[in-house]
Parts: C-alpha cells; structure tokens; sequence
C-alpha cells in the first residue's frame, strides 16, 4: 500500500524554510508553491562537479573572496510570490552568515539544462534575473557540449536571448573566468561522443 504525502499548498518564505519536507527529495518553493526536484542524471551530477572544482581552482588561485556553492538556496525576489530556488551552482562574494540556509548576492548563477526540466529551468533563469547582484546566468546543456550565456547589460538590462556557445572558449566576466567549453565536459560521455 502507498501512502501519499500530504504537500502543503501555498506557503510563505518562512514557511518553507521551517517546513520538515519529505527526506530524500531536494524541494524548492516556486511562486510561493513547493516544487520537488527530479534527480540529477549522471551527465548531469558530472558537469556540475566538473565546472564547480574549475570554478572554485579558478577562484582560489586569483585569492578571490568569492566562492562557488552547489545547490545553493536563492531568494529571487518577488512580492507576491515568494521564491526559494536551488541553482546547480551558484558564486557569492558575499559572507556566509550563521544559521542563513540561503546565499544572498550571487553574482554569477549556473543551471544544467536537461531534457526533461527545460521549462522549469528558464522560469529559474527568468527569476535569478530579477536578482540585482546577479550579472551573468550560465544554462549547460546536458545532452550537447553547448551552453547559454545571458550577461547583465551595463545599463542593468538583460540581452533578449542568451549568447549560444557551442564550441571554443567559455568566458565569465563576472569572475574574470576563461575555459575551454570542451573542459566542462571532460568526464562526461558527451566528451567521448
């Protein structure tokens, strides 16, 4: 017999935070509704670690203040709907503070775009870009060496459509970052493909 967890409907950012959510599901809060997140797939959970080791190399060695942070929770702000969204990677420059289960400030947010989750990664894209810190969004495809970047304007704006970057080198200007894309994807199968 299965029994059904009872997912509470609309809730209040504070609400979510204190929630006891059902253990072995990732959750975010999405317009003010609980969401749960798929499992990543193993190209997936290999671009994430892969990037975010280059990412944190890359921020150690130019003694950066900044860090990159997996599954970060961010508070994209929205005053009806409150938002809790977890981005695969995240990098702050801003101080951790004790207790806060949220990173504030990112300045640059990467999601890993798979097949099945397209529509619910460009509403997450959608929101970070409301975020005023947030200068660049990186969206890695999962099942192509391709990825998408959308780079804040210097008049604040964002770009209608994202920069397709499907070969040579990826550049981040938020953390003076520069890397063969093909190093993303190096233990992945897509590397060998």
């Amino acid at each position: 017999m299965t029994v059904a967890l009872a997912i509470p409907g609309r809730m209040t950012l504070a609400e979510f935070l204190a929630w006891d959510a059902p253990a072995g599901v990732r959750w975010q809060l999405v317009d003010g509704v609980p969401q749960a997140m798929a499992p990543a797939s193993p190209t997936h959970a290999r671009l994430q670690n892969e990037l975010g080791s280059l990412l944190r190399n890359h921020l150690h060695d130019r003694r950066s203040p900044c860090v990159v942070v997996a599954n970060a929770g961010v508070i994209a702000p929205n005053r009806d709907r409150p938002n809790y969204r977890i981005p695969d990677l995240a990098v702050t420059c801003t101080e951790e503070a004790p207790g806060d289960p949220a990173i504030h400030d990112p300045v640059l947010i990467v999601e890993i775009l798979s097949p099945g989750n397209r529509a619910d990664t460009w509403a997450n894209v959608r929101a970070y870009q409301e975020m005023p810190g947030v200068r660049e969004i990186l969206v890695l495809h999962s099942d192509a060496v391709a990825a998408d970047l959308l780079r804040r304007g210097e008049d604040g704006g964002w770009p209608e459509m994202p920069v397709r970057i499907a070969g040579g080198d990826l550049s981040l200007a938020s953390i003076g970052f520069t890397a063969p894309l093909t190093a993303l994807y190096r233990t992945t199968r897509l590397a060998r493909d």
